[in-house]
């Protein structure tokens, strides 16, 4: 049965696949949450004046990313820091930031925190995410932060409270999900939380992808036990990292917190290293989580082998199928159809849409922040899998939440 009747489909965006993908990505911001209505941006500026922008993490992404805020128009990157000079320099030189404004070592956010940047974009390793956007509120900036928000309890509860002290004082609390600004993910995801597949009885989320890092490897294996190398290659360490299932597969188990519109209440899972020789990551997992209404998912990811890539969600109703992959198509099958369509680039598309996102909100005044509940919802889905799959046991969410265990990243022979 459905959950509701009458559904309006016919005026809604994204009906069929001939739709402009054009029109989709320059509406994507309005589909969101409302906007308040303000003149004046939350830095005192008028609402046409460009933000200025500190970039914390200067590696390929940052450095990436970086130039889509300058290519917005309405940013102006001012600020840069990273633990290597080598990378705060390479963004500095690209987009021309002076040189006294580049800032190294593991305290140098503190020092871009202390200049008069309005907002910062935080593109650092995940262990640093939650301690560096809790400085930024604290100091007064806008944060656009990037998955995950944290790679343990601890951290997901201190991004929470800085969402919540972002919006007590009037500050932009982003987190760069790409996924969440597609209009055929957003009206997919819709419909079937509406009740088009019927009622959800279980899932799949998975998230496989050929080996990844092999460089980084090549440099752990060079230098072992060097604290630097060790950084450089954070990817490959979980505590740096959180693991494949937290810093990457978390794109799948997004979705499916999303379509599901809750947190699993347990899960039981096991995983390991079958290919990769360098670090202590695990190179694939598997786990089954139980969300209400014992609605069963199924989900699996590996970083080996060649031969097949997909980041996809499924959801199996008694009337339909939703289904989703991030560099493919969006859908549902049954008897009440969306043909959505083919996402040609998420990843730069949905970044894209993100930063203008931002800088709306930024010059409206709209400090609702609704990002960060389901942002930090979807990190500790993946925390309470890999908690599950390194125990070998179940565990449930309560007893995680209970626990509040901390993943110490070792930062000794680094320099402040």
């Amino acid at each position: 049965m459905r959950t509701k009747t009458g559904s309006p489909h016919d005026d809604l965006p994204g009906r069929s696949s001939e739709t402009s993908r054009r029109e989709f990505l320059t509406t994507a911001a309005a589909i969101g949450a409302p906007l308040l209505v303000s003149p004046r941006a939350a830095f005192g500026s008028q609402a046409n004046s460009r933000v200025s922008l500190g970039v914390i993490g200067c590696g390929g992404r940052g450095t990436w990313i970086a130039d889509l805020f300058q290519k917005h128009g309405g940013y102006q990157v001012v600020a840069a820091a990273d633990y290597f000079q080598d990378k705060v320099d390479d963004l500095g030189g690209k987009l021309q930031v002076a040189a006294e404004r580049r800032y190294t070592g593991l305290e140098g956010y503190r020092r871009l925190l202390e200049s008069d940047v309005d907002a910062v974009a935080i593109e650092s390793p995940p262990c640093f995410h939650a301690p560096q956007a809790q400085a930024a509120v604290e100091s007064g900036k806008h944060v656009y932060l990037a998955k995950p928000v944290a790679v343990d309890v601890p951290g997901c509860r201190t991004v929470e409270e800085s969402g919540r002290k972002a919006t007590a004082r009037q500050r932009c609390f982003l987190v760069d999900f790409q996924t969440r600004t597609d209009p055929f993910y957003r009206e997919a995801v819709k419909r079937a939380q509406y009740g088009d597949v019927g009622r959800i009885v279980c899932g799949e989320a998975t998230y496989v992808c050929g080996p990844t890092w092999g460089e980084q490897a090549k440099w752990l294996e060079e230098k072992p036990g060097d604290p630097e190398m060790r950084l450089r290659a954070w990817g490959l360490d979980r505590a740096l990292s959180g693991d494949i299932i937290t810093e990457q597969n978390i794109h799948a188990l997004d979705v499916a917190t999303w379509v599901l519109d809750a947190a699993p209440l347990h899960a039981v899972g096991t995983g390991g290293r079958k290919a990769r020789t360098a670090g202590n990551c695990w190179d694939h997992f598997s786990v089954t989580f139980t969300f209400p209404g014992d609605v069963l998912v199924s989900f699996s990811s590996k970083q080996l082998g060649d031969g097949w890539d997909d980041i996809c969600c499924r959801m199996y109703g008694t009337e339909g199928t939703f289904d989703s992959h991030y560099f493919g198509e969006v859908s549902i099958h049954g008897r009440l159809p969306y043909r959505g369509g083919k996402i040609p680039n998420l990843y730069t598309d949905g970044a894209v849409s993100n930063i203008a996102t931002f800088h709306d909100r930024i010059t409206a005044g709209d400090f609702t922040n609704a990002t960060v509940a389901a942002s930090v919802r979807s990190n500790l889905t993946t925390i309470l899998g890999r908690t599950a799959a390194w125990r070998g046991a179940r565990v449930s969410w309560d007893e995680m939440m209970n626990a509040n265990e901390e993943l110490p990243a070792d930062l000794s022979g680094l320099r402040s």
